[in-house]
């Protein structure tokens, strides 16, 4: 099967290292991943800004990309989440609603691939380390992604998964909201930071580096020693030194 990485804009410029971890982890079960270079943003910050016009030129170059894929794998809930507006995107133009439909049935999350089409759950990694787990907004609430992450966490020897409190609260970041709302958007930052603290974890886990990056930004800006990973991050870093 030619499975296809859909890196996002966000992992490609600041993280590529998650796109490296994932790459590296699911060469380890024979999906050698494709990288079409011509991929670009998917359209969601323009989408929820309400430019739809532009949405679909950014849309358009998506489903070129990933057009001959058998899978599309992603690092980001909400990237991949954004795909699934694209049939309602495309609805007036027949030409490109068959491509839309067919990326919305194959494009998964990265923990969605590894449970749902792998049929993996237990890597092997060793991760020694408390860790708490933020669940994004969209990969939980639209995509429905809470049991993938759990179950591949569970299998981590070593890992002790502290539960956090009012762990579905959004984070604040929200992409424009963090820009046109910023002062809620920062108490609503400081706020999950505060519960995250009260865990008393060593790490904080999630699948989405939107969410993670602000949550990270107010854990440097109040000096607390809490690394900040995805989860495909510590999966891969546990199978190295397992």
């Amino acid at each position: 099967m030619k499975v296809s990485l859909f890196i996002t804009c966000l992992s490609d410029a600041i993280y590529p290292k998650v796109g490296e971890a994932m790459a590296r982890l699911l060469a380890r079960y024979g999906v050698q991943l494709d990288f079409p270079k011509v991929q670009t943003c998917c359209g969601q910050p323009s989408y929820n800004s309400g430019y739809w016009d532009e949405t679909r030129a950014a849309a358009k170059t998506i489903l070129k990309a990933f057009d001959d894929s058998d899978f599309v794998v992603s690092p980001s809930g909400s990237c991949t989440y954004m795909i699934h507006h694209y049939p309602e995107l495309f609805k007036d133009e027949p030409e490109w609603l068959d491509s839309a439909r067919r990326l919305e049935q194959k494009t998964y999350e990265f923990t969605q691939f590894m449970v749902q089409v792998l049929g993996v759950t237990d890597v092997g990694a060793s991760f020694p380390h408390t860790v708490t787990y933020h669940p994004s907004c969209h990969g939980t609430r639209l995509l429905g992604v809470k049991d993938e992450p759990m179950q591949l966490l569970g299998s981590v020897k070593g890992l002790q998964l502290v539960p956090l409190p009012f762990a579905e609260d959004c984070c604040g970041f929200g992409g424009t909201f963090a820009v046109k709302m910023p002062d809620i958007s920062g108490a609503m930052v400081t706020e999950k930071v505060d519960h995250i603290r009260e865990t008393e974890a060593e790490v904080l886990v999630g699948l989405d580096m939107a969410c993670l990056m602000n949550i990270a930004g107010n854990l440097r800006y109040r000096e607390e020693p809490v690394r900040v990973m995805h989860l495909a991050e510590l999966l891969y870093e546990g199978v190295k030194h397992a």
